[in-house]
């Protein structure tokens, strides 16, 4: 096989019959790269002048990009390597990004990774969960949105950066502004600059440091809004290259893509990063905000016309808000929506194709898997499942026993916790050790198997049946919080003595939190709600309702019991849409059906339920009607 890779070494892999022809061919035969950095390379060399990135400096420019061919990409991120370089990063320090999506936001994470580490962060988060973080990954330089992109994130980047002692803190500025930049304010000790001045005095055509290897960390991605201490992820350059060939595999040269979601998070990286150098597809970068931007919507289906996107990925709120658009342009370009990170709504599935005529394509995966685990076929779509399995990984259930922790396997179609294999498993969480930073897999993976925290089968051709959860994360539109901090939080009030926090099914965010406490004896609590939102962690994190009971449910060797509480939660939202509507003898109750809940509403001999039905398919649970 040639030294770059060329379309015709691709498999066929289409259908899910292609599977197994896929890894008939041993992966180590792929002739892949050591490295992203390689890969990249080989990219700008092979397809110096086609056309990479086509980056939208807002919604409402939509159409005035800037554009981006791979040799392009290849200098800046040569410019940005070198220049780290030149700042003191070495292969083992990190280096932080902070910052809404640009051009310079993708080529300074790839830049990152190749004289360092990335470590992107959530600038949603609060500027103690970013310090944490920046300490966390002992963090030598952050890159940062600057003042004229978003001012806010710059004044947090320039105090963290002088109180941890940073080597430097570099601006990036807003794609398509040709304005004079402002002029930044010094830091003692620190270099303060803007990165495409800094990047434009570095070397251009060539690498000054020695490249990364297979087995060097790449980066450092932090799971959740998490709280307290800050759980990341490590990959190595072998992780990453291995999942975008994987990626890649899954579509045609030719298929352009829109990339909407942040950069922190591991999918847009990956999907739309990373696994389209290894073809040379064209990716559309959708504006700063990306599908948090409302402009975005009333132009999107005219931004999918203009560029001929074929493929997307989003949470499902972002498809229940497509599913009303009213579409003014020709989308036949578009066929495969990726939908992935929260339950998907039968509503929102049947909404979307009734209103495009477009199939949604259900994904799994996890941050400690890299990406993705298991994808669905455009044209081949199983709606009871987020797909099949991906080459070159395992995936199954086991039981996990509770007092000795050994996992079984389970047969076929039976429900367990599921976990997975293969080259795009993390080496573990990050750990301070004798020696440094190093990551530790104990707790996560058993015998090469990670242990994915998600509840579901796998059946016979080896599609992956998602059926709940084993962890007790909350996704709230795609973003994970940790209930404890929600927990502390509460536990915090002089009158609560007990409280665990769970996910309540919501229409539009997939879950919101909601918490139940218990009160001291004698005391009273008013307004918890507004108490905990004004200091939980971070907004996503405010519960929408606190719910006072006399005791908190526990297992027999004394843990909180959160499956009941969850199937109180469900019977709440059911009760609170009965009621919405009057329905006088209509009732709900909750009932497990293989382990998982499912919602029965007796109708109460009414007739006059079609509002019902329509509300209660709109959300994730499953649910129906007894006689």
């Amino acid at each position: 096989m040639s030294a770059t890779t060329r379309l015709t070494d691709w498999p066929v892999y289409d259908r899910p019959e292609d599977l197994p022809a896929v890894e008939a061919v041993p992966l180590s035969d792929r002739d892949l790269p050591s490295s992203t950095y390689e890969l990249l390379v080989r990219a700008g060399t092979q397809w110096p002048d086609r056309r990479a990135l086509t980056v939208l400096p807002s919604a409402a420019r939509w159409a005035d990009p800037d554009e981006w061919s791979f040799s392009d990409l290849l200098t800046r991120v040569h410019r940005i390597a070198n220049a780290l370089t030149g700042l003191g990063v070495g292969r083992s320090d990190a280096v932080a990004v902070l910052s809404p999506n640009t051009g310079d936001v993708l080529a300074a994470t790839l830049a990152a990774e190749t004289v360092g580490i990335a470590a992107p962060i959530n600038p949603g988060l609060t500027g103690q969960q970013i310090e944490d973080l920046l300490r966390a990954s002992d963090a030598k330089v952050l890159i940062a949105a600057g003042p004229n992109l978003a001012p806010t994130i710059w004044e947090t980047a320039r105090t963290l950066a002088r109180e941890l002692g940073l080597a430097a803190v570099l601006a990036v500025r807003p794609d398509g502004v040709d304005a004079e930049k402002p002029a930044l304010e010094p830091i003692d000790g620190v270099v303060v600059g803007w990165l495409d001045d800094v990047a434009a005095a570095a070397e251009a055509d060539k690498l000054l440091s020695t490249p990364p290897a297979a087995t060097d960390t790449a980066g450092y991605f932090h799971t959740g809004g998490s709280t307290g201490t800050p759980k990341i992820a490590v990959h190595t350059h072998a992780n990453e290259v291995t999942m975008a060939w994987i990626l890649a595999a899954c579509t045609s040269g030719d298929l352009v893509m829109l990339a909407a979601l942040p950069l922190f998070h591991v999918n847009a990286l990956m999907v739309t990063g990373i696994a389209p150098l290894f073809k040379g597809q064209h990716v559309v970068w959708a504006g700063p905000l990306g599908y948090r931007d409302p402009d975005l919507y009333p132009v999107f289906w005219k931004i999918i016309e203009r560029y001929r996107v074929g493929a997307m990925s989003a949470v499902p709120t972002v498809y229940a808000v497509l599913g009303q658009v009213p579409i003014d342009a020709d989308i036949s370009s578009l066929t495969w929506p990726i939908v992935g990170a929260a339950p998907l709504p039968d509503a929102v599935r049947r909404q979307f194709h009734a209103h495009t005529g477009v199939e949604l394509c259900e994904g799994y995966g996890l941050t400690e898997g890299t990406c993705a685990c298991a994808r669905s076929f455009p044209g081949a779509i199983r709606p009871d499942t987020v797909g099949q399995r991906m080459p070159y990984q395992g995936v199954k259930a086991v039981h996990i026993d509770e007092v000795t922790g050994v996992w079984t396997d389970l047969p076929t179609g039976e429900t367990g916790v599921l976990v997975m294999s293969g080259p795009t498993v993390f080496p573990g969480y990050l750990r301070r050790g004798e020696d440094g930073l190093v990551p530790d897999p104990s707790g996560k993976i058993v015998d090469g198997w990670l242990d994915t925290g998600d509840l579901g089968s796998i059946d016979a051709d080896e599609f992956v049946h998602l059926t709940g959860r084993a962890k007790d994360l909350i996704i709230r539109g795609g973003h994970n919080i940790d209930p404890a901090g929600i927990e502390d939080t509460l536990l915090a009030h002089p009158a609560v003595s007990g409280a665990a926090a769970v996910g309540r099914p919501d229409r539009h965010a997939g879950e919101v939190p909601v918490v139940y406490v218990t009160l001291r004896p004698g005391t009273r609590a008013d307004n918890l709600v507004e108490w905990a939102a004004e200091r939980v962690p971070e907004r996503a994190a405010a519960p929408k309702d606190v719910y006072v009971i006399d005791e908190i449910p526990l297992t027999l060797v004394g843990k909180v019991y959160k499956p009941a509480l969850r199937q109180d939660a469900l019977r709440r939202v059911v009760d609170d849409e009965i009621a919405a509507r009057g329905l006088d003898g209509v009732s709900a109750s909750v009932t497990l059906e293989l382990d998982q809940p499912i919602v029965e509403v007796s109708p109460g001999g009414r007739s006059d339920l079609d509002d019902l039905t329509a509300a209660l398919d709109a959300y994730a649970f499953r649910w129906r009607y007894t006689s």
